[in-house]
């Protein structure tokens, strides 16, 4: 049995820890409730929303609209491929039967088409009056080195996904400024924050919405105006598939790291957490990411030379 000192001892230790870290303890379980609390509200005030989901037909978009369907949003499904969004609308009819929901509408929508971006936005306003969030998801990659990619490839990147987007952002922006409520999320890339070898048109068209979603999230807080970017990792989807080659072909393989990546309904559950607590800009991404990412604005010379073993490497 231990001596009276030995207890003693020990008692005194343990009032010692509890002395020196509890006061640092409290605030942090506090702050840590708070936000539970909050995430829990925001997440039951998305029932009733009408949310417009971009690249809706297939992977992370088709999760989302699965996500914001079970949350009892009114869903508006956004995509080039109408027969693909037929299927998405008729699963979650199909799948999501015991929940109260709000059927969804298709809106075929090329967001290449600049011109037809604000008649496709009426159109949903006409229809349920508002739009409370808007989801940018919709997007297009490139597999190609700088040099020898074509220009017109790099035109249609950046139209895609930036320019496209950005149209769409401000045909959105009126009504929910009138409203004085509306939450604009756009669904970047790690590569948004720092650019790899061989995809520099993605990475370029990625760091212009982060520049865009800074401004403008600045510009609109005084309208209620939220606007959430959100900088996942890989996600298992068919993006690499579909990617575009330098010369405009389709890269049509699976990349390793594409095929390794978050499932695209884990991806999908962590977004609608991120508009649950309000983020503003959020990294989704594994520790490598980060690190990069760290690297990148902590010691530039260091991460230029990993890049330049990479490119290196990804040559040979």
């Amino acid at each position: 049995m231990k001596s009276l000192t030995e207890r003693s001892a020990g008692s005194l230790y343990w009032w010692v820890l509890a002395t020196l870290f509890l006061p640092l303890a409290i605030p942090g379980l506090v702050l840590k409730l708070l936000t539970m609390v909050k995430e829990q509200r925001n997440a039951r005030n998305l029932n009733g929303k009408v949310v417009l989901i971009t690249g809706a037909s297939s992977g992370l978009g088709e999760a989302l609209a699965h996500s914001f369907f079970l949350a009892g949003c009114k869903i508006v499904l956004a995509a080039r491929r109408k027969d693909e969004l037929e299927r998405v609308r008729k699963d979650l009819l199909e799948l999501h039967t015991t929940v109260p929901t709000h059927p969804p509408i298709i809106l075929p929508l090329d967001l290449s088409d600049l011109n037809s971006i604000t008649d496709k936005v009426q159109s949903v306003l006409e229809i349920h009056g508002a739009i409370d969030i808007l989801v940018n998801n919709g997007g297009i990659s490139v597999r190609g080195d700088a040099l020898s990619t074509a220009i017109d490839v790099d035109i249609r990147i950046m139209l895609v996904n930036y320019f496209g987007t950005v149209a769409l952002t401000k045909a959105c922006l009126p009504s929910m400024i009138a409203r004085k409520e509306g939450r604009i999320v756009s669904i970047s890339s790690v590569q948004g924050k720092f650019a790899i070898p061989y995809r520099s048109a993605y990475s370029a068209s990625k760091h212009a919405m982060q520049a865009f979603c800074d401004s403008l999230r600045a510009e609109v807080a005084k309208d209620n105006i939220k606007v959430t970017l959100i900088s996942p990792g890989y996600i298992n989807t068919a993006i690499s598939m579909n990617a575009l080659t330098g010369s405009g072909a389709t890269y049509g393989k699976m990349d390793a790291a594409t095929a390794s990546g978050a499932s695209a309904e884990d991806a999908a559950s962590g977004i609608l957490k991120a508009i649950a607590r309000d983020e503003k800009d959020i990294i989704m991404a594994p520790i490598a990411p980060r690190v990069a990412y760290w690297l990148r604005h902590s010691i530039p010379s260091l991460y230029f030379w990993i890049m330049k073993k990479r490119a290196e490497k990804l040559n040979s």
